[in-house]
């Protein structure tokens, strides 16, 4: 059963889909008759609106004024520069993380047990996804091999290196079992399928 989350994202991802869809189809249709075609059919006029800016937002779409009217296409090589952003963003979260785990070392210690159960979840989740960022980018790229695999090795040396400092902290009977709780990781022993 999907979740409300998953559900507005099924709704958002299914009206993309129209608008891009009737675009790739009718690549000479100009603004007004787009909405005639989109709406009330797929979606409402201010939905219409929300949807078209944010495909241009994330470069999906171009705008080109002819006259006063607005003709819309899908952005020429929209994959390549896209898998140039998430690999731009993935390697800026790499080089953010590396240092982020050194400012951890020095400056945790102070800290009471929620500051640092904050601070591990949110450094786990965040060395998780941009380990996630580097597989999709190595399955992308050429999923028979690992173009990535220094960095997935170094991503698994800085949580060991995170579960090491947990692992010495004064709290850590505390922390441990919220920080594996809360990203996503509590496992039960006995859990029958």
């Amino acid at each position: 059963m999907p979740t409300g989350q998953s559900e507005r994202d099924e709704r958002i991802f299914e009206r993309e889909r129209a608008m891009l869809e009737e675009i790739q189809k009718n690549p000479n249709l100009h603004h007004n008759a787009l909405i005639k075609l989109l709406v009330p059919k797929f979606m409402a006029k201010t939905t219409f609106e929300k949807t078209k800016n944010q495909l241009i937002e994330k470069d999906v779409l171009m705008v080109n004024q002819k006259g006063n009217k607005k003709f819309y296409s899908i952005s020429e090589n929209y994959q390549k520069k896209y898998l140039q952003q998430i690999e731009r963003i993935t390697h800026e979260n790499y080089q953010y993380l590396q240092h982020q785990i050194k400012r951890i070392k020095e400056n945790h210690y102070h800290k009471d047990v929620k500051e640092k159960v904050v601070i591990y979840v949110q450094l786990f989740k965040e060395l998780l996804h941009t380990d996630n960022g580097f597989t999709f980018l190595d399955s992308v790229k050429n999923s028979k091999k690992t173009l990535y695999k220094d960095e997935h090795l170094s991503i698994q040396e800085m949580i060991s290196e995170s579960f090491e400092i947990i692992i010495n902290d004064k709290d850590y009977e505390l922390i441990y079992p919220m920080v594996i709780k809360n990203i996503g990781l509590n496992i039960s022993i006995n859990s029958q399928r």
